[in-house]
């Protein structure tokens, strides 16, 4: 691509290749409709045969049943006709293979797309925040449009083309050796000229089909990113910026488009004008030998070139040519789908986020003194430990948490936190703060182990979390997040999402536990109203308010507050901050505090610069150190 984006005038890109094993892999997932498959191959031989014996028809129809009518004064046609008929049941039979045999495939096609597009979305449920971190949302999306409709075409249509084109070919040149040998080599060569012109076409528009799928994704992810951002890009104004933006990726994608169809289209017309070529090459050949009385060779002997084997012949020529024309056209498109299918599989392999803890999370009473595991949920919790010999112990999950000299980075030799040691006991309330960029939000994530560390130690109750399974780890963890998101589905289910099966009682409670029950009956529908678009029909804080409420219903013993208020004015903030009060309540919680109103009833109060705790104590304590906590609240009530 040139500077200014116009399209042709970059450099040519060079042939990538497929991710190794894609067609394997591919053929593997219609693995499950063998009998289909096998059927279609009946099919499709059976139209090609159908195809080669009506052309071979036509000699015999010319030279035993029409010829011999010349001559006669009153000929009659029943032979003819009779022979006719029979032509027309050969027709008959192909039209119907082919019919059927497409059919199906479009059962297969789909069926096959479903298994794909299942096992791509449960493998994209194991995956580590990390990829969500480092892909564009939209270019993730686009594997499940784009590359699989391409995968739709290449199965459903491409594929029994391809199939068919080359058994055809196969029937064709039989019957053409069935009819002329010396015909049929001066077909040869003249094929052998055609695949080198068509070679040259399928090498240049493959590369550009490639091209074509990954800019797709390109496009899809900054389209995305727009939409997400649309509120920004008008307040900055930067609606003229964001359109060059998209000028630029969207004339990559028209070049590689434009290269790839335009070599693409020029297929069949290049293919058929040679073939009519060929056409009349072999028309004055057959002629000549036939005038000249010149012997031809066939496979049924030597005999002399009739006026019906020129036209059978001519007949089994086209039929010859055109599926070496469809050959190349599906080629095309079987590369752009090729494309497609390696960045499925490409996100399919993916490596899923680690996960060797054995330490489970259980329901638990106590029964004489000791821990029990139940079935139904009590409201108390134990981590089960089972031991090398066979025996499990229990212990009462207390909400304790330590760090021990921890240092973590998102990229090596990058790190963002050091030497990190810290506490929570039991029903404390951490709080950090500090500059963007501290690491305040890092340390939560290490807790949820959404990462994990480079160095030292993280324990929860006394056990190390890596030795923790992570759904029973973050099971155990509520998250109210500064970014709330709520699904299309109804309040109640929203709520719900906390705790998969609470009742409606439990969700009502919750909801009232975080100051939102009020707003939610004054919706039209109540907790039955449908919410679409993230719940853009509401406000930030009631949105924030059922975030509160869906993390409630799940009954967490340690809470995590990321900046839950600092998005929403100060009215609204004193009515979340009662719900997450109610919430916070006999919990050890995590704060990260935005506004320092909000964390002066912390037990302890850390304050993070470039990735290290450089104060800690309580609101009194730090206030009286006049350190940097001191100079982040004064200055804040100076700017208040």
């Amino acid at each position: 691509m040139s500077a200014n984006g116009a399209p042709g005038t970059g450099p040519k890109p060079s042939l990538q290749r497929f991710k190794p094993g894609t067609i394997k892999r591919l053929l593997s997932y219609m693995g499950d409709y063998k009998i289909q498959l096998v059927i279609v191959v009946v099919c499709i031989l059976l139209s090609a045969v159908a195809s080669a014996a009506s052309s071979l028809f036509i000699q015999t129809l010319i030279d035993d049943y029409i010829t011999p009518l010349l001559g006669q004064t009153n000929p009659s046609f029943a032979g003819l006709l009779q022979a006719v008929l029979m032509m027309g049941a050969v027709f008959l039979v192909g039209v119907l293979a082919t019919l059927f045999y497409n059919r199906i495939m479009v059962t297969v096609s789909q069926g096959t797309l479903k298994k794909i597009r299942d096992k791509m979305f449960n493998h994209m449920q194991t995956l580590p925040i990390r990829y969500f971190d480092t892909h564009a949302h939209g270019d993730i999306m686009s594997h499940y449009t784009n590359d699989t409709d391409t995968l739709r075409q290449m199965i459903s249509q491409s594929l029994p083309q391809l199939f068919s084109s080359v058994v055809t070919l196969l029937a064709v040149f039989v019957s053409m050796l069935y009819l002329s040998v010396g015909l049929t080599l001066l077909v040869i060569v003249f094929v052998i000229i055609m695949l080198k012109v068509i070679a040259s076409l399928v090498g240049k528009s493959g590369s550009f089909f490639m091209k074509q799928q990954n800019s797709l994704g390109d496009v899809n992810g900054y389209i995305e990113e727009m939409i997400e951002g649309q509120k920004v890009v008008k307040v900055f104004c930067h609606e003229e910026k964001a359109k060059e933006a998209f000028d630029t990726k969207n004339d990559e994608l028209c070049y590689y488009s434009t290269e790839a169809n335009k070599y693409g289209n020029v297929m069949m017309p290049i293919v058929s004008s040679m073939g009519y070529f060929l056409y009349v090459l072999l028309a004055v050949v057959g002629a000549v030998l036939g005038i000249a009385g010149i012997n031809n060779l066939s496979l049924t002997g030597i005999n002399v070139m009739t006026l019906g084997t020129i036209a059978s012949f001519l007949t089994l020529s086209r039929s010859f040519v055109m599926p070496i024309g469809m050959v190349s056209q599906q080629f095309n498109m079987v590369v752009m789908a090729l494309a497609g299918a390696s960045r499925i599989f490409e996100l399919m392999d993916e490596v899923s986020e680690a996960d060797n803890g054995y330490v489970t999370l259980v329901n638990a009473k106590m029964e004489n003194g000791e821990v029990r595991e139940c079935e139904e949920r009590t409201n108390t919790w134990a981590w089960k430990h089972p031991h090398s010999d066979g025996t499990l112990t229990y212990a009462p999950l207390q909400g304790d948490i330590r760090f021990f000299d921890v240092d973590f980075g998102y990229e090596e030799n990058k790190p963002v936190l050091h030497n990190i040691t810290l506490y929570a006991k039991p029903g404390q309330k951490v709080a950090f703060v500090g500059a963007t960029g501290a690491g305040k939000t890092t340390i939560t994530n290490l807790i949820n182990r959404f990462y994990d560390i480079a160095d030292g130690k993280i324990r929860y109750d006394g056990i190390n979390i890596n030795k923790i399974k992570k759904a029973d780890l973050r099971r155990s963890l509520g998250m109210v997040l500064q970014d709330v998101n709520l699904f299309t589905g109804t309040v109640m289910d929203n709520i719900r999402y906390g705790k998969l099966d609470a009742t409606d009682e439990e969700c009502i409670k919750a909801a009232k536990l975080a100051n939102a029950d009020d707003f939610i009956r004054m919706l039209p529908q109540g907790y039955q109203t449908v919410l679409e678009g993230d719940g853009s029909g509401l406000s930030q804080g009631q949105r924030q308010l059922l975030s509160i409420a869906r993390t409630a219903v799940a009954d967490p013993p340690v809470m995590i507050l990321d900046e839950a208020t600092s998005s929403i004015d100060t009215r609204t903030e004193a009515i979340v901050q009662r719900g997450m009060d109610a919430l916070m309540k006999g919990r050890t919680v995590f704060v990260i505090a935005h506004r320092l109103s909000t964390v002066q009833d912390a037990n302890v109060i850390m304050v993070l610069e470039n990735g290290r705790i450089i104060e800690r104590g309580t609101h009194e304590q730090l206030i009286n150190e006049r350190g940097e906590y001191y100079q982040l609240y004064t200055g804040a009530f100076e700017l208040e």
